[in-house]
Formats: C-alpha cells, structure tokens, sequence
C-alpha cells in the first residue's frame, strides 16, 4: 500500500495551533459523541493542556493512576520499576462485565494458543496491547496517551460500548519512563512563551546522550527478544500472560516526514512470519488511510521499514502469533518545528497517533473473529510444524560455565519457552555437556517457531537491505555449544522451578585457592578480591593438581601473607563464590603437574582504575553498553569522564581508558597526544569499532586495513540507495579461530569463538603469528547477511590488535563485544584486555 495525500486542510489546521491559548482537548477527540463529565481531563490534573508542555513522567502515572480509581473501565499496575525507580505501568481497559470476569477471559484467550481448544472465538474478546514512545525523544506517542485514555475512559454511547465489550485494550502508557522524563526536562526547559520554529533552536538539539535511551543509554527496541533491561521483561511478561492478537508501537521520525504505518518493504519479512500475518497488516492500513485521510494528515505505507528482525515492538508479535504494527509520525522534536510539509506543531504530531490508536482499535473491532481465527490458526500450523520437524530437540550448554548457559536459559524461560535438564553427562556430535550446566528444549512446544528464531542459522536472504541487524542465533552469541537431537532420550525432567545459580568453596585452605577463568562472572570475584587488597595471580600455562585439570587464566589466592587471616580469607571467599556464582577450589600444596604454584609463570594482578569517554562525539549505544556491564554485571566502578571536560582531567590516576566508536570531533591532535603520553606512561587505552582507525591514523598503533574497491557499474540513479545499502553490514555473525595462550583469551576453552561485527573495519592480520590470537577464517559467515565483496574482505583479517607504547598497551577490538548486552560470550574480551592488558 502506497498512497500519498496532501490536503490543505492539513497545513490549516497546524497552523491554527501556533498560538498555544486555541488548543484544547477537543483537537483530538472525536466530537460526535459525548463524554462522561465525572472523568477528568488531563488538564484538570496535570495543569496543562495535552500537548501544551511536554508530558513528564511522573504527572503521565498521577494522571493514569486518577483515570483508574474514576472509571470502572479500568485498572492500572505497576509492573516493576526502572533503573531510575520509575514504575512501568500497564492499564487494562474493557467493559466493566469484563473486569468482573478478567481472568477467566485472560485463561480462555490463552486456551487458544493451545492443542485442542474449544473456546467459542464468536464471543471472544480481542486483545489489543497499545504501547507508547519506547524512545524517550519520539514524545507524540506517550503525550497521546493522555488524550487517549481519557477518551477510552469517558467515551459515551453504544459504539464505545460495543468495542469495550469485544476487547481487551492493554495500554502501556510509557514504554521507556526513564527515556521520557530526560527528553520532557529538555523539551520543557527550552521552551519560549513565544514558540520558535527555527530548527537552529536549542530546543531542538538535545545534550548529549539525549532522551532516546534509557537509563544506561540502550535502545530498548532492540530489546524485544533478548529481554535485558527490566522495562523489557515487564512487557515480555504481560505480552506472554495475555498473548495479544494486535501489538502497536508508536514511534518518530524525522521532522521532514509525515506518517508511516505498516506494513514495510514486503522482501523484508522474516520466513518464519505466515503470509496471512501481512494480509491482515495491510487490511489493517485500510483502517489507518481511512482515518488520515479525514484529518487530511499525509502519510505512506510499503517503504523503508521492515519486519525481519523479531527483537523489535512491531516484529516480536509476528512470531508470537500475533501482528505488530509500527507507526513513526514525523517528529517537532520540541513545540513546533519548521519542516518541508509547513509548520509541523506537537499538537499536530499528537493527533496523528491518537488518531491511529483510535483506528487500530476500530480495525480490531471489525476483524476481531478473523484476527482469532488467525491466531489459532498460526498455533495449529506452529504445532504441525514441529511434528514434522526431523530436530526433536537442541541441547546447549557449556561444561565449564553454568552461568552463561543459565542466562541463556534465563531468557527462554521468559518467552514461556519449556526446556529441562540433562539427564546425564555427554558427549555429543563431538562436543561434550554437563549436568547442571547444560539444558534440553523439546521442539514440539508451542513456541516451536520461536524457538527456530532464536536457535536457527541463516546466510541466505531475498533482499539484501536490512533496518537493523539479520542475525542474532542465541547460542553463538552466548557461546555455548549447542546440538540439534532426533530424540528426547537426552532429557531429564523439566525444569518447572528455575532457581538461581550458586557458588561455592570447597573447603577450608592454609595453602591457596584456585578459581578457573571460564566461568562468567569470575572477573566480579576478581575484582572484589582486589578492592579488599587482597593479592591475586594469574596462571599463564595450564596444570594439573590433586587430580584436576586448570587452564590458561586460572587465578590462585594464596593463603599466607594476605591482608586476611586463613579464617577471614574463607568466609570472605565464600561470599564472593555465592555471590558470583562460581566455584572456588582449596588446594593444600602448590606442587602440580606443570607449573608449580610459586612458578614466574604466574604474574600478579594489578587493582585497576577504569575511565571510559562519554559525551559529544562518542557513539552513546556503545558507551552505554560498557557501563551497564561494568555497573550491573561485574560491580565494577567506571568513571564516565566526558568530553566536555577531557582536556582538564588527569589521566595518571587511571590503569585503563575505553573510548567507544568516536566521530572526528573527538579525534583532536590535543585528545590525542593526551592520550598518547599516558599510554607512554604505562596506560592501557582500549579502543572500539572506528577509534580502531583513529589509532592507526594518529600512530598510536600501526595497523593496515582491507579497503573496499567497489564500483557502481550499470546502476541507474533510483537503485543508488539499494546499492550502497547492500553493502552495510548491518549485524553479522562470524567464526574466529583463537590462540587460547594469549591472555585476551583467557577463559575460553574452545578453539573457536562466534563473534558479531557490524562495521566494514578489515583489520589485516600481524606477519607474526602470534600477533594474531583472534583472527577470522577463511569462510568466517556462521549467520547474517554480508555482501559478496565484503565477504571477501574479512576472511583472515582481524578482529583484535595490541601493540606496545611506551610503558603501555594500546588495544584494538573492530566490533562491539558487548552487543544489546545479550551477547555474553564475548563480554571477556574486554575484562581481559582490562586485567591482563598488561601481559600482552
């Protein structure tokens, strides 16, 4: 569907709302009806018209917890909290019959994902789950929720009667609180009494990480699938409780565009996604232009965005059987904002998405017994599915660390996906897995398509444009090993009570203890032992003692000489094995079968101080995905120094400096010979994606890159676009072989590592082998889309560098190993490079 209108009335009607005392809640309701008088407006308690300010988010929950206790048509929960401490909020709006009887219409929706259900879908309700600005600076969304709850609250007559009746409307009214309140301070506090639209405006230029993220700077609509941050597993949980037939999104765009709804570029649909599910996407758009075109709002439909990647809001329901529609409104990004279309006001920007929220719920309306049928219908084919499938089930696991594969395991217990233990040790298809460690997930389940998704491996696609990435196969991006089974003979019983990991000390020591680097959160438990200035070592060789093997990385704790006697030393230690979920081996002699304990093969680890650069010009994704892991993960103080200040800050205190992928106002000769002298000084600088190439260029290390030579031939103007966007390598997934004696390997016990890259950076590798622990192979793509000329460009290259400076280490990683945080098996690399940079 591709249908452009332009009427004047849309200019008109913007323009009638540049002077602010005109607009009141009428601009969005529907005036053919009547509204209960004992329901607030939104201006009668948050003191503002909708749309007037820039709705904060503690007056949103004040207003949706007011609606609540006024209307029997709805309840409100509060389903967690934020980082900050905000609570995520979930309205259920539906007739007040309904309420009275909500559970059993919650069980007999859900009895129709199920076998053999026998509900009557003729007197069902529909669920339609609406949610609000997931990026905190696209406001028009959560600012009409104000609007739209009010309407769903206080609506009179029988057509909002007959709709309640028929549907269950979940309403999340602030996907990203955190997001939301940062970008309304910023809105509210560069706004003049006298609206300026000149787009040069403060206003309308964010500091610094801006309102998007949340709160460790994510993009929490990416978050859909991995379920990391606790606003996505809030969601996760209510979509699975209720397991609605329509999801929607609002989002922005930009403030030259108008509005788009689904569905997308139809070339860039996932396979797993049924035809059916974009024929009712599009049936749905009818709805949409109808609604538009009354308001004489421009908009189009069929371009640009796609549903290929299910970690989205609008993709993660087509897996699910349901459809999830994305909406972007051109954005004012403020109040008013001048753009191509004329004068573009908040107001206006508000309306569009109450107005498709209205239209969604009227299409659910109308559809509601098709939509049903659908979802039954896609659980009924689901089922047939995997019936048929020769994989009767995956095992995935990591013999030497349970945590990485409980985190794994985590998440499919959040998507309602049944696995269970192993039943006993094996070795299968060469790889060995252990109990405890190790989970079975039957494929015949419900969420057999789900499962594909997560699990499955693809290198072929029908279009080679991508809006964001083309892979994401769980168990490489955990690095665990996996097996497809024909059989379940390798399972044990389900596992119904997922409870916590735990770690241990084996037994009281007078000589040392020694802990294996495999395990995931063993850089925590380092960390704490150094900040209690306890002395740590690390193994460079590995060794046998008292019938147990060790490998590269492992760290020994002597007993004697520490700031800890023998018994305080073991208590302690026992906390920090619960605590990080390892395990702690006692040894009585230091005598071994390879190096001794007292062997120079074991250097001391050094306590580190952290700083990683923030602020203007550093890519905040990246730098936010550092911080949450060092913060969140491994309790690991981090200082965020900011650019705005660098050039004043001492730098001699600190061991080690991140500097995430930067633009060229970071890359300053004076940034750079500052850097430079305190890597000379003995400073480990760690560096990613194209401060890679900053490096080469200001010589703080020497590297030679693989560059593409590509040229357009017989490629007309139209299909620039298409060529030049063929070869972005969106997010990839590529196979590595490893030096395993090099410390920044330490911790992985296979010779090969799956690694995501979404850079064109090609790092040749060093003539001398052994500069070369990490390096592509020959035919590197495990998953994901590459260009044929790009494919050729990374085989043998390099995805890590390090070159000596001075007393220091300058390192370089190509790709982000700390990817959306759900990729946990390359987290080490950077703990490595942070605690053994030095040995490098």
């Amino acid at each position: 569907m591709k249908k452009t209108i332009l009427l004047l009335a849309a200019l008109v009607s913007v323009q009638t709302l540049t002077s602010q005392e005109k607009l009141d809640l009428n601009y969005y309701l529907p005036q053919d009806i009547t509204y209960d008088k004992n329901i607030p407006t939104p201006k009668e308690i948050i003191g503002h018209e909708v749309g007037e300010w820039h709705i904060t988010h503690d007056k949103l929950m004040f207003y949706m917890q007011t609606l609540a206790k006024a209307s029997d048509r709805m309840t409100i929960e509060n389903r967690g909290t934020t980082f900050e401490g905000r609570p995520i909020l979930l309205l259920t709006v539906t007739a007040p019959k309904n309420h009275k009887n909500i559970e059993q219409l919650r069980a007999d929706h859900i009895a129709l994902t199920e076998a053999g259900s026998s509900t009557a879908i003729e007197n069902m309700p529909i669920v339609v789950y609406q949610g609000f600005s997931i990026h905190g600076n696209e406001p028009s969304g959560a600012n009409a929720g104000l609007a739209y709850a009010y309407y769903l609250a206080a609506a009179q007559g029988p057509e909002i009667e007959s709709l309640l009746n028929n549907m269950v409307i979940l309403m999340d009214p602030s996907f990203n609180p955190d997001g939301l309140q940062r970008f309304a301070y910023w809105a509210n506090t560069n706004k003049a009494q006298n609206l300026i639209a000149d787009n040069n405006d403060r206003e309308y230029h964010e500091v610094w990480p801006g309102g998007r993220t949340n709160h460790y700077w994510f993009d929490m609509n990416r978050d859909w699938l991995p379920v990391q941050l606790p606003e996505s597993r809030a969601r996760i949980e209510s979509f699975h409780k209720w397991m609605p037939n329509i999801l929607t999104d609002h989002h922005e765009m930009g403030t030259n565009s108008t509005f788009f709804f689904q569905p997308g570029e139809p070339s860039r649909t996932h396979p797993l996604t049924p035809k059916m599910n974009q024929e009712l996407t599009a049936e749905i758009g009818g709805y949409h232009v109808k609604a538009l075109d009354k308001l004489g709002s421009l908009y189009y439909s069929g371009e640009n965005f796609d549903d290929y990647y299910y970690g989205k809001g609008s993709t993660f329901p087509d897996v699910n059987g349901g459809i999830g529609i994305l909406f972007e409104q051109g954005s004012s990004r403020g109040h008013i904002q001048e753009s191509e279309n004329g004068l573009l006001t908040f107001p206006f920007t508000i309306r569009n998405q109450f107005t498709a929220a209205l239209s969604t719920i009227e299409a659910a309306k109308n559809m509601r017994v098709k939509i049903l049928n659908y979802q039954k219908g896609f659980y009924s084919d689901t089922r047939n599915m995997a019936a048929r499938s020769k994989t009767k089930a995956i095992v995935f696991g990591d013999s030497k660390d349970a945590a990485k594969s409980w985190h794994l395991a985590e998440i499919l217990n959040r998507h309602k996906i049944k696995f269970h233990e192993l039943a006993n040790d094996a070795t299968i298809s060469g790889k060995a897995y252990k109990k405890g460690s190790s989970y079975v997930v039957p494929m015949n389940q419900k969420n057999h398509r789900l499962i594909k998704a997560m699990f499955e491996k693809r290198t072929t696609f029908t279009d080679s444009l991508f809006y964001d990435v083309s892979a994401w196969t769980f168990p490489l991006a955990f690095n665990v090993d996996y097996s497809e089974l024909s059989s379940l003979n390798q399972a044990g019983p389900e596992i119904t009570d997922f409870a916590p990991l735990t770690g241990t000390v084996s037994a009281k020591s007078s000589y040392a203890y020694l802990f294996e680097w495999h395990e995931y959160y063993t850089p925590k438990a380092l960390n704490t032992i150094l900040e209690k200035g306890l002395r740590a070592k690390v193994a460079k060789s590995p060794f046998t003692l008292e019938g147990k093997k060790y490998d590269y990385g492992t760290i020994m704790v002597p007993v004697q000489n520490q700031a800890l006697n023998a018994t305080d030393l073991h208590n302690f230690l026992i906390d920090i094995a619960r605590e990080s979920k390892i395990q702690i081996v006692s040894v009585s002699t230091g005598l071994t079968q390879g190096i001794d304990l007292g062997s120079n093969d074991y250097d001391a680890i050094k306590k580190q101080k952290i700083a990683i650069l923030v602020g203007n010009g550093i890519r905040s994704y990246d730098a936010g995905e550092i911080w949450h892991l060092f913060d969140t993960r491994y309790n690991i103080e981090l200082t965020k120094i900011d650019m705005a200040y660098f050039d004043r800050v001492d730098l001699s205190d600190y061991t080690d400096i991140i500097v995430p992928s930067v633009n060229s106002s970071v890359r300053s000769k004076k940034n750079t010979e500052k850097l430079k002298k305190w890597v000379k000084e003995g400073g480990t600088l760690i560096g990613y994606r194209n401060a890679v190439e900053w490096f080469s260029k200001s010589e703080l290390m020497t590297l030679k890159f693989k560059k593409d030579t590509l040229v357009a031939k017989n490629i007309p103007f139209d299909k620039k676009g298409d060529f030049l966007g063929a070869q972005v390598t969106g997010g990839a997934i590529f196979q590595t072989k490893l030096d395993r004696s090099h410390p920044i390997n330490y911790g992985y016990k296979n010779n090969n590592l799956a690694m995501f890259r979404n850079t064109n950076i090609y790092v040749e590798a060093d003539k001398n082998s052994y500069n070369n622990p990490i390096l592509y192979t020959a035919n590197p793509l495990l998953s994901g889309y590459i260009s044929e000329e790009n494919q050729e460009l990374v085989k043998n290259t390099v995805p890590f560098q390090v070159r000596r400076l001075g007393k220091g280490r300058v390192i370089a990683f190509t790709d982000n190993t700390q990817f959306r945080a759900f990729w946990y098996g390359t987290n080490k690399l950077l703990m490595n490079a942070i605690f053994f940079g030095d040995m490098m």
